[in-house]
Parts: C-alpha cells; sequence; structure tokens
C-alpha cells in the first residue's frame, strides 16, 4: 500500500455510477417492487452499502477509510435502464473513488442478480467514476474530463 501517513486528512467525496440494461417488462417489475425475488432495489442499496464499506477487504491495496456517508440512489433511464449512483464520502487521507466505484457496481449486479431469471439478456454497463473532490489534487468530474 502506498503510504498516505503525511497527507493531510481532507473531508473527501466521490461519486460514481453503473446502468442496468434490461428489457421495459423486467424494468417495470423492478421499479415497482414486484419481482418474484421481492424489493430489488432496496436489496441492491444494502448490497452497494455493504460493499463500499469492504473496499479495502475487496480490492488489494486499498486502505481501509472510515466512510462518513455512503448513498445508493436509482433512477429510470429511458425505456430499458435503470442507472444506480453510489456517493461516498470520508474524511481522510485518500480518496473515496475506490469504495464509490465499488458501491455502484455491487448494487447494479445484485439488480443483475434479482431480474437474470426474468431478462436473460440483462447487462451490467459503464461503470465509470462521474466526480471526485478533496485532497491535494481538488475538484475532478468526469464532464470535463480533468481536473479543475
Amino acid at each position: 500500500m502506498v503510504d498516505v501517513g503525511g497527507k493531510a486528512a481532507t473531508r473527501r467525496e466521490a461519486v460514481a455510477e453503473a446502468t442496468v440494461r434490461l428489457d421495459a417488462a423486467t424494468r417495470e417489475l423492478l421499479l415497482s417492487g414486484r419481482l418474484p425475488k421481492g424489493e430489488a432495489l432496496a436489496v441492491a442499496r444494502v448490497a452497494g452499502i455493504q460493499a463500499g464499506k469492504d473496499t479495502s477487504r475487496l480490492i488489494p491495496l486499498c486502505h481501509p477509510l472510515p466512510l462518513s456517508q455512503l448513498r445508493i440512489e436509482f433512477e429510470p433511464v429511458g425505456d430499458d435502464a435503470v442507472r444506480v449512483e453510489a456517493s461516498a464520502v470520508t474524511v481522510g487521507p485518500t480518496g473515496v473513488e475506490m469504495e464509490a466505484l465499488v458501491a455502484a457496481s455491487i448494487a447494479a449486479l445484485t439488480i443483475y442478480d434479482m431480474v437474470k431469471a426474468r431478462c436473460r439478456g440483462a447487462t451490467v454497463e459503464r461503470v465509470r467514476l462521474l466526480h471526485k473532490s478533496g485532497g491535494k489534487s481538488g475538484v475532478w468530474s468526469a464532464a470535463d474530463g480533468a481536473p479543475a
């Protein structure tokens, strides 16, 4: 692991997203909570939060971080997708990008698991970092493509 002991503890935030693409009928069942496996979005939210908290166990060389917030939100996109957004916050010497990315990924994979019997063509697409702030490198947003 990289030594971050000499870095200042600052408020650090990161936002990541993932997209789950599935047929319209299955998406309607997902959004209304009527899938055979139950309330998939509630389960996916908890799975994403749990995974974000366990990032240092899942990805070698990631520092364990005391998260002060980890939030998972869902929104329909077009006729055949659901967007998962994960936001992570900490005060510490290193960023929370990996925690946000892991949380978004696992929430999306949980949705996939809960819809796969009904929609065999479901996919998880475009897992990416949208925004990060804090620390010496400042603010970065995917829309800008470079540090601000």
